[in-house]
């Protein structure tokens, strides 16, 4: 039986970005407020519309650069952009009141940014606590004395992409990712505390992050940006799995 392109209805894709930093020793995510319908007036997750011409990393990138004007990663590793990655995808037929639409999430990680400038359909941006959005901190995503939900699916894409970070600093480098070009371990242990949620031990924490191989290499400098004495400077080793891995206290 031949193949009919036409029994089979047309649909759009997007991609949202879950946009990851540490501010103020907290995880946070990127939220902006739809200006117009569906869901105008409600927070959502950054993204858009695959263009015709892209493939889906293009759009991506795209993305990102116009809502926080970061780009991502070379391939090749030459560039010291944000860390981008496909995390997930969303088809309920039911998510998108518009149409059919299929969304291809991203999870983007990145030192602590700056005040984010809205774009796109966007009225406002601003970061917010993970814990907030997620409904179990100052409740970022209420209005008024209700607790309003993320537009569309937005708030089981954060859930997935918050876990996805949470799960792979256990065993990769990538914490690293939130940090800047040179860090401290007390920088690097903060990062571990906001992601996961927990208070680490700091000399058990030094212990196990400077013993594993290839993941921390000195840069001979120290700083003091911390406050007391001079502490050592590092930067990411050429480790992109951590063995042994990083375990995540259980709470």
């Amino acid at each position: 039986m031949p193949y009919d392109p036409s029994a089979f209805p047309p649909f759009a894709v997007t991609v949202d970005l879950v946009v990851l930093t540490v501010r103020n020793h907290a995880l946070c995510a990127l939220v902006v407020r739809r200006g117009e319908p569906p869901f105008q007036g409600r927070w959502a997750l950054p993204g858009g519309f695959v263009r015709a011409e892209e493939d889906l990393e293009a759009a991506a990138a795209r993305e990102l650069k116009e809502e926080t004007g970061l780009r991502s990663h070379e391939p090749d590793g030459s560039d010291a952009g944000a860390h981008l990655e496909q995390l997930a995808t969303y088809g309920d037929p039911q998510r998108d009141p518009r149409m059919r639409v299929v969304s291809v999430a991203h999870l983007v990680l990145a030192p602590d940014l700056p005040a984010p400038t809205a774009g796109g359909d966007a009225r406002s941006a601003r970061w917010a606590t993970a814990d907030s959005l997620l409904g179990s901190g100052d409740g970022m995503a209420r209005e008024g004395d209700q607790a309003v939900p993320l537009a569309f699916d937005h708030d089981r894409i954060l859930l997935d992409g918050v876990e996805r970070a949470r799960s792979k600093i256990e065993y990769s480098s990538l914490a690293t990712a939130f940090c800047p070009p040179e860090f401290t371990v007390g920088e690097l242990r903060r990062v571990y505390e906001a992601v996961w949620g927990v208070a680490l031990d700091p000399r058990n924490f030094h212990r196990k992050v400077t013993g594993t191989p290839g993941f921390l290499v000195p840069t001979g400098g120290t700083t003091t940006r911390q406050g007391g004495r001079p502490a050592q400077l590092f930067r990411a080793g050429g480790a992109t799995l951590l063995n042994p891995p990083m375990l995540r206290p259980e709470v």
